[in-house]
């Protein structure tokens, strides 16, 4: 009988990245490959037991716990990567994104990549015909960082590059800047210089008092349309029979500050109205 080509797409393949989600305990990602084994705290999994199977299908590791083999979904992929630093909530990111307006053929750098957090999804969203500039002044960190982008397999969409905001970007034209910096508002000339005219910049900052200097700066630096908010995102418990807030909450991470590069900024000096005023 003819093997379905159809039926193949919704196998394991060698090679694929699978997340093995445990019900009630740890989940691991990882890329399967013929004759290796994962050790875990609940138990063995020979990778040769995982290709082949459907997608979505449970398996038990060799002492009996359950694992539901599954392909991890970006936030996924954030959560669980390696890190040395603090890394930004799937929360946070996902709305950077959406304002700076990342999609396949974006050109966009970041500096203070960190673990690679925001670069996974940037990445991932810019596509294969667009670009990520990701600077970091410890190489330490951006081995790390390298090494969680070639496990997802997005390490070729990206340029990682050692180096200080202060001493400038290499690119120019760029379509959106993201400085994850204490002091973002040090090197706004250099962002400026580095977006096109009308691009993206973003950035997070933990306390008021940065972003007060920040948006001083801004409006001085042929910024406009500048912008801050703060994002919370409550759970829910899933039991149907008692369903209620969950006793922890992910509230405050930081203060997202979003501006446009223009020219003739000083013009916009008055506050501007947005729909939901």
């Amino acid at each position: 009988m003819t093997e379905n080509p159809n039926d193949m797409v919704n196998r394991v393949q060698d090679g694929d990245l699978v997340q093995l989600h445990g019900s009630s305990h740890k989940s691991h990602i990882l890329i399967v490959k013929e004759g290796e084994v994962l050790q875990t705290h609940r138990g063995v999994i020979h990778h040769d037991d995982i290709i082949g199977q459907s997608w979505g299908v449970r398996l038990e590791s060799h002492n009996g716990h359950p694992f539901f083999v599954l392909q991890p979904g970006l936030t996924d992929l954030v959560q669980s990567i390696k890190r040395t630093t603090q890394i930004m909530y799937p929360k946070d990111i996902g709305y950077i994104v959406m304002r700076l307006g990342i999609g396949p053929g974006t050109r966009v750098l970041e500096c203070g990549g960190g673990s690679g957090g925001l670069t996974t999804v940037l990445a991932y969203l810019t596509g294969k015909e667009g670009r990520v500039y990701s600077y970091e002044r410890n190489p330490e960190v951006q081995k790390l960082a390298i090494k969680n982008l070639t496990l997802f397999g997005l390490e070729d969409r990206v340029e990682f590059k050692a180096g200080n905001a202060g001493d400038g970007f290499e690119e120019r034209n760029l379509d959106a800047i993201f400085l994850d910096l204490p002091n973002p508002y040090d090197y706004l000339e250099q962002v400026k210089t580095s977006l096109k005219a009308g691009g993206a910049f973003g950035t997070l900052l933990p306390t008021f008092n940065q972003v007060e200097i920040l948006l001083r700066v801004l409006e001085r630096s042929g910024f406009a349309f500048i912008d801050v908010c703060e994002l919370s995102l409550r759970h829910f418990k899933t039991d149907w029979a008692r369903i209620r807030p969950v006793d922890r909450m992910v509230a405050h991470t930081g203060y997202l500050i979003f501006a446009r590069a223009v020219q003739c900024a000083e013009e916009l000096t008055e506050p501007l109205e947005t729909e939901l005023d």
